[in-house]
């Protein structure tokens, strides 16, 4: 480096040497170029500066570009819920994604295989969920690339199944995730998975049947607590308009065939045969 340069050169090659951020690097060069001595001697010198300006301007591009398409992501709801699978890094949750969806996700034992969220659609009884597979939680996970994306479709979702592998894991899932409210399982590996999430989906699964014929397929999916009316109405409001009377079969029946009425609450597995004026 030349000895005639200027204190105030010397004192932004020292803010440039102790920059943390990209954009401080270029503050600090930028500086640095304004305040270079124009004589031949230091021809050399400027083009150094000017060629790690251009380098640094294109990285900023580049983390611009991917801030806005992390921005972008989300993942629409499909099917009749939506749950997200949530974990530490090597955690199971491709595997899981895979053995209740058959979906196509890579899975290796190295850390950060997934890196933004991947998809497929459970099929439980006919009834279609959708499984979402977050990237790994890690600490102070909204600053990470995606993290807020991310955190958003996990606050869109109907269910999170976590999955860790210690009690310190399980810790940090809990401060990552403090500021949601989504209902939360822990996956159990010795349990059915399949009917530990409908258990908690908040759902219920009724078949209809016309008489003297057998119970259609697929059931419909109806909230917990819904009436012979929510069932009607989700069919066809017609329906309302010319009901006389239901018999039920299933949990929610006194006895089989069970005649009932309009507000009639039904349970997961009943079995409804509509009858119109």
């Amino acid at each position: 480096m030349p000895t005639n340069v200027t204190a105030e050169y010397t004192a932004a090659e020292l803010e440039y040497g102790e920059a943390r951020t990209t954009a401080e690097k270029l503050k600090a060069l930028q500086k640095m170029l304004s305040l270079a001595p124009t004589h031949k001697g230091c021809e050399k010198l400027r083009q150094n500066i000017k060629t790690k300006i251009a380098k640094l301007k294109e990285l900023l591009k580049k983390e611009a570009a991917r801030k806005k398409g992390a921005v972008g992501i989300s993942v629409p709801k499909e099917g009749t819920a939506q749950i997200v699978l949530v974990g530490t890094t090597n955690s199971g949750k491709s595997t899981l994604l895979k053995k209740l969806t058959g979906a196509k996700v890579e899975i290796a034992s190295y850390p950060f295989t997934t890196y933004k969220p991947e998809v497929g659609i459970m099929d439980y009884k006919g009834v279609k969920l959708q499984i979402v597979e977050i990237p790994a939680i890690v600490e102070n996970f909204s600053e990470t690339e995606n993290g807020n994306a991310c955190l958003g479709i996990i606050r869109q979702a109907d269910l999170m199944v976590l999955l860790f592998n210690s009690e310190a894991e399980y810790k940090l899932l809990q401060r990552e995730l403090a500021d949601i409210d989504v209902k939360r399982i822990i996956y159990n590996e010795k349990n059915d998975i399949k009917e530990d999430i409908w258990r908690n989906i908040g759902l219920i699964k009724v078949y209809t049947k016309e008489p003297g014929k057998k119970p259609s397929y697929p059931p419909f999916a109806l909230k917990k607590g819904s009436t012979i009316r929510d069932m009607a109405e989700y069919i066809h409001k017609d329906f309302i308009k010319k009901f006389r009377f239901a018999r039920i079969w299933g949990k929610s029946a006194k006895f089989s065939s069970q005649q009932v009425g309009i507000e009639h609450k039904l349970k997961d597995d009943d079995i409804v045969e509509i009858h119109m004026k």
